[in-house]
Order: C-alpha cells, then sequence, then structure tokens
C-alpha cells in the first residue's frame, strides 16, 4: 500500500525533473551559471526523449493506481517535455537537407560523394568500403550512447613552442598510427581568450588523427593578464615553429588548415587572412582552409550590440581582452576583427554557427560568409537551428555529430591531392 501510494508522487517528480531539463531546449540561461543547461539539453535531447518517453509510458502503465489526479498531471507535464525534447530530432532532417545543398552551392560537389582519407567513401557510393565514422548519416543513435569513434594515435603532449614574457607556451601533437606525412590541422581552443587549453575538445583532435590527418593543438597567453595582439603573436609563433618542424612532426605543409572555435576560431582567422595591420606577420605556411566554429567576426560590434541574454557579459569580456572600449582602442579593435580582413584569394572557410548562440550570434558569421563570397572566396556557412554556443562541448552530442560530418567532408575537399 505504501508503494502504491509513493508511486504517484514519484511519477509526479520525475516528470517535473524531465520538464526542467527539457524546458532549456527552448530556454536561454541569462547567467553563465546556469548556461551549461542551455548548450547541454540540446545535445543531449535524444536522451531525454527517451526517459520522457519511458516515464509516459510507465504512467500509463500504473494508471489504474488510486491516485489517477497525480498520474494525469505527470502525464501532461510529460507530454510536454516529449514535444521539447524531440524538437532537434524533428529539425534533423530538414537541416541535414539544407546544409548538403550549401555545401554543393560553394564546393560544386555533393558532401556525400567527397572521398574521405585513406580512400573511404560514404556507405554505398562507387562502391567503396563504408565509413567507421556516421557511415552516410549526420547522426547515429550508437555514437550518441557509445560516443566518437577514437581509434589508436600516437599522441605527444607539451611540446614547447615558445616562451612569450616567461610563460611557457606549448602544444600538443596527434598522428595517425601509421608513420608518415599527412595533411594538418592546427587547432586553436577557445575560452573568451581567458580561459582554456591545447587539451580541450582532445576527443575531436584524436578523431581527425584518426581519420589521417596531424593535428597541431596550440594554446596562447591569456586575457586579461595578456591582452591582444599576445595571443595572435603566439598563435603565429606555433605555427613558425610548426613550419621549421614539419619534418620532424609528418606535418604535410602543402596541406594544412586551421580550425578554431569561439575565440580560437577569431584568431583562426586572423592567422590565415593577409593584414595590413602593424602586428608582425612571420612567414608561416599557407592554408587550404580554415574552419570557423562560432567565432566572433567584428569585435566592435558585438561590444555595442551584445545578445540579449548575454550570459557572459561580452562587454567585459572584450575589455578584458582588448584593455577597452571600441572608443577606446579603435585600432586594436579593427585589428582583432577578422572582417577587416576579407579579400579576395583567401582560403575556402567552413562556418557553423548555433542558431540560438547568446555569445556569438550567427548573424556575424552569416555576414562574414557573404562577405567572403561577394570577395570571390569559397565560404560555406551552416546554421544549426537549435544550438546554442559551445555545442561541441559534447562530442557526441546531435549537433556535433552534425556538425563533424560536414566539416570532415570540407577538410577532405580542401585538402586532397
Amino acid at each position: 500500500m505504501v508503494f502504491r501510494a509513493i508511486l504517484p508522487v514519484s511519477f509526479l517528480f520525475f516528470s517535473i525533473f524531465g520538464l526542467f531539463l527539457s524546458i532549456w531546449i527552448v530556454v536561454t540561461a541569462s547567467t553563465f551559471t546556469f548556461y551549461p543547461l542551455s548548450v547541454g539539453a540540446p545535445e543531449l535531447s535524444p536522451g531525454l526523449l527517451l526517459g520522457n518517453g519511458a516515464i509516459a509510458l510507465l504512467a500509463l502503465f500504473i494508471w489504474q493506481s488510486q491516485q489517477k489526479r497525480l498520474i494525469l498531471v505527470s502525464l501532461i507535464i510529460t507530454l510536454v517535455s516529449l514535444l521539447l525534447s524531440v524538437l532537434p530530432l524533428w529539425q534533423l532532417p530538414a537541416t541535414h537537407q539544407r546544409f548538403a545543398a550549401e555545401m554543393e552551392r560553394s564546393l560544386g560537389v555533393q558532401p556525400e560523394a567527397i572521398q574521405l582519407p585513406n580512400g573511404r567513401f560514404p556507405k554505398g557510393v562507387l562502391g567503396k568500403a563504408s565509413l567507421t565514422f556516421y557511415e552516410s548519416q549526420p547522426f547515429s543513435w550508437q555514437t550518441f550512447f557509445t560516443g566518437i569513434p577514437l581509434p589508436p594515435v600516437r599522441y605527444d603532449a607539451d611540446i614547447q613552442f615558445a616562451a612569450a614574457d616567461g610563460t611557457s607556451l606549448k602544444l600538443d601533437l596527434y598522428r595517425p598510427a601509421q608513420v608518415g606525412q599527412h595533411p594538418t590541422v592546427v587547432m586553436i581552443h577557445g575560452g573568451a581568450w581567458q580561459h582554456g587549453s591545447s587539451r580541450d575538445n582532445a576527443s575531436i583532435s584524436r578523431y581527425l588523427a584518426g581519420q589521417g590527418y596531424t593535428v597541431v593543438a596550440i594554446t596562447y597567453r591569456l586575457a586579461p593578464r595578456y591582452r591582444f595582439p599576445a595571443q595572435i603573436d603566439d598563435v603565429r609563433s606555433a605555427l613558425e615553429f610548426i613550419r621549421q618542424n614539419a619534418a620532424n612532426y609528418e606535418i604535410d605543409l602543402n596541406r594544412m588548415a586551421i580550425m578554431g572555435r569561439s575565440a580560437g576560431a577569431q584568431l583562426a582567422m586572423l592567422a590565415a587572412y593577409p593584414t595590413n595591420t602593424p602586428i608582425k606577420t612571420p612567414n608561416h605556411p599557407p592554408f587550404r582552409a580554415v574552419v570557423n566554429y562560432y567565432g566572433p567576426v567584428d569585435l566592435a560590434k558585438g561590444y555595442y550590440d551584445p545578445p540579449n541574454p548575454d550570459p557572459i557579459d561580452s562587454k567585459k569580456t572584450l575589455n578584458a581582452f582588448l584593455g577597452g572600449t571600441p572608443n577606446q582602442f579603435p585600432v586594436l579593435y579593427q585589428a582583432a576583427s577578422p572582417i577587416n580582413f576579407v579579400r579576395p584569394n583567401l582560403p575556402p572557410t567552413l562556418l557553423i554557427y548555433g542558431g540560438r548562440d547568446h555569445i556569438v550570434e550567427a548573424k556575424y558569421g552569416h555576414f562574414l560568409s557573404e562577405q567572403l563570397q561577394i570577395s570571390g572566396n569559397i565560404a560555406t556557412f551552416l546554421e544549426i537551428p537549435w544550438a546554442e554556443h559551445a555545442f561541441d562541448t559534447l562530442p557526441s552530442g546531435i549537433s556535433n555529430q552534425l556538425a563533424l560530418y560536414y566539416t570532415e567532408r570540407f577538410l577532405a575537399w580542401t585538402m586532397k591531392d
């Protein structure tokens, strides 16, 4: 009797908890404390869908309980949670179709037909063997539960590439198991220029190394102790180190891409796009491709037009990075904004943004993509409608699976022999 009395109350508790988690799929936290919920809920939505579905089925199973009113309330709450948690999966097919069309427009080839490293094609294309990743699909339930595949690779940590102002700057090196010269991806972490390290998103670096790339994950001096241009100076020091040690680290200097997330994407674009500024530019190798995950594009506009809500306090973040406001330091803001260096003959650029990003809004990435195309460059802009900033924090989440599906094809196309 006690169990039968407690059971409906338990279902009510779990249904409310499920709604609490699911509602962050459509609600953005106004403070950074709760922002991880806004980031994580859409990425975990397939799991939330199964969990909410299980609660609903069990509630129906015990419908004959004496406390039908509590069960009915639980069911209503759970149905709302189900509708919320199904949204990303419901949007996925149309988003995938739109992304495929955008990549075909920009690259002139269907993404499913792009030859991946080591001669691999998606399953069913040209009769080749199937992929070890998502085969021909951008989302896999198995990957969601077991994680992205991480084949054995060679890993070397903490290789010092520079010492600036007494700060030892180090990189991590991920190489395919097979010895030889490999196309290379330089990886730059994010963290609002104030946090992070070369080991951020290590699973993605390891995954790409398993796909046949040498991945060089670098770091840089952090704000507010070190302000711009210290960060881009450090990136360029890393690139010079890579150039000088390419043979030792099996790096093909003729097939290099640079990839960054958030602040790291801003630095990646500054490194790849030639600049006419007093900032020193070493003789680093040219890039075949730039991969920009939700990177800041125009820092002055970002200062004066912050998102709403603004969970990281954009003005405070930019003040820490650049030392003041755009009115105080207009030259620095201009030099730190990739949009100012758009011109012809830039490397092909892949831009992936979250449609619900409240740190770097997707409109800035879209504008940069338009300007790149107007200047005659190849630009592929992909906006994930349900995703927030830093969606790839969960490597097997729905957004990162989709983003990685197109990223690996973009890299394969741009770095082909």
